[in-house]
């Protein structure tokens, strides 16, 4: 028996696996040791045996509510991504598995490599409405690169609409960049009505991974030195959050017209939206075409709703370092958080995968009826 995270966004330390029924982990913090709760290894065994492995440290985790009905993921082939039979009490994530293979990888939610993303990259970057834009390096010295999608490649058409959309703020919502992928694809689809009306109205400027560092190093939610990307909006700095201040200087020389930040919840098991109502600037205008967008995203989507969320910033009340929060203010645009579910999505529950990268895909895929169905409103 064996244990290994020693790869791209491994995350576990072994204390003892003496006992196949108890074998003792540990989730190592991020930098700085603020935030933890990702975790991600591989176990190698006898098939057809019997194992539970326990995270000692769960209870000190920063959203240990996260565990409540929590199901660990695990992939015999890094493809498809099941749910394990998982139990939170006294502090401790047990996990059980049998064995069907000899390796299984086992982890907070399905990963998305580093690997994945310059696939990705390198998979849009020949079509002929994508150009490519490293913005700046990492910390860790990684390259932030932004998808630009426009019929007028590599140029700035100012006559047109400009659609921001980041992911991975938070490296270990995963599920963020799996969304991307979907969208993506779906958006350079040539047959794909929606997208290439959506294309003759605005540019996109896409930042699959706004972490390449953090999601490398295994953390949960933030960069090389420790720093939560989403409360610096504010007030970036090339010391503490290059990626923010590298996307904010091109948001200048772009301008915003609607803005998405996608990420995932470790609590909540819906898919919602957090807006930017409490900001100083917030209008009419903006609330309508909120509530439109709404609107249709729960027609598009069955996964989509609108009930349970967040509590809605009372007005000029809004933290104004959040990513969402400081765009709308900044470029008195639509903006809009998309949070997804960790666990299952309890209105639309699957009991073999619950919520996964490929739900996730297609929720991209859907959030582009969302914007064709606000893009002729947002100015």
């Amino acid at each position: 028996m064996h244990i290994s995270a020693n790869f791209d966004a491994g995350n576990i330390e072994v204390i003892s696996l003496e006992n196949k029924q108890d074998i003792q982990l540990k989730i190592r913090p991020d930098f700085g040791d603020q935030f933890f709760q990702w975790f991600n290894f591989r176990l190698s065994g006898e098939v057809g045996e019997q194992y539970v492995l326990n995270i000692v440290n769960a209870g000190e985790a920063s959203y240990v509510e996260g565990w409540h009905d929590y199901q660990a993921v695990a992939s015999y082939d890094r493809d498809y991504w099941f749910r394990l039979p998982t139990t939170y009490k006294d502090g401790k994530l047990s996990i059980e598995v049998e064995l069907e293979c000899n390796i299984i990888q086992i982890a907070y939610f399905a990963p998305y490599s580093y690997e994945r993303h310059q696939d990705l990259l390198a998979a849009v970057q020949p079509h002929p409405l994508v150009s490519l834009e490293h913005l700046g390096q990492t910390l860790d010295k990684r390259d932030l690169t932004l998808v630009k999608v426009s019929d007028e490649k590599g140029s700035l058409n100012t006559t047109k609409l400009n659609i921001w959309i980041i992911a991975r703020q938070h490296p270990g919502e995963t599920m963020a960049e799996w969304l991307i992928e979907g969208l993506l694809y779906s958006l350079l689809d040539a047959d794909n009505a929606t997208s290439r009306q959506l294309l003759q109205k605005a540019n996109f400027y896409i930042v699959p991974n706004m972490n390449p560092d953090g999601s490398v190093r295994g953390h949960l939610r933030t960069n090389a030195v420790g720093t939560n990307l989403n409360r610096e909006w504010q007030n970036p700095s090339l010391e503490k959050s290059p990626e923010v201040f590298y996307v904010m200087k091109k948001m200048n020389e772009t301008g915003v017209d609607l803005f998405y930040d996608v990420h995932g919840d470790e609590a909540l098991p819906y898919v919602f939206l957090a807006g930017s109502q409490g900001t100083p600037s917030y209008s009419e205008r903006l609330a309508k075409l909120r509530d439109k967008f709404s609107e249709v995203l729960q027609l598009a989507s069955a996964d989509f709703q609108t009930e349970f969320g967040y509590e809605i910033d009372a007005p000029g009340q809004a933290n104004m370092t959040v990513a969402t929060n400081a765009v709308a203010e900044r470029f008195d645009c639509l903006a809009n958080t998309l949070e997804m579910p960790f666990k299952d999505n309890a209105n639309l529950p699957n009991k073999d995968t619950g919520w996964s990268p490929e739900r996730s895909i297609k929720f991209g895929e859907v959030s582009l009826v969302a914007m064709l169905a606000v893009v002729d409103e947002l100015r």
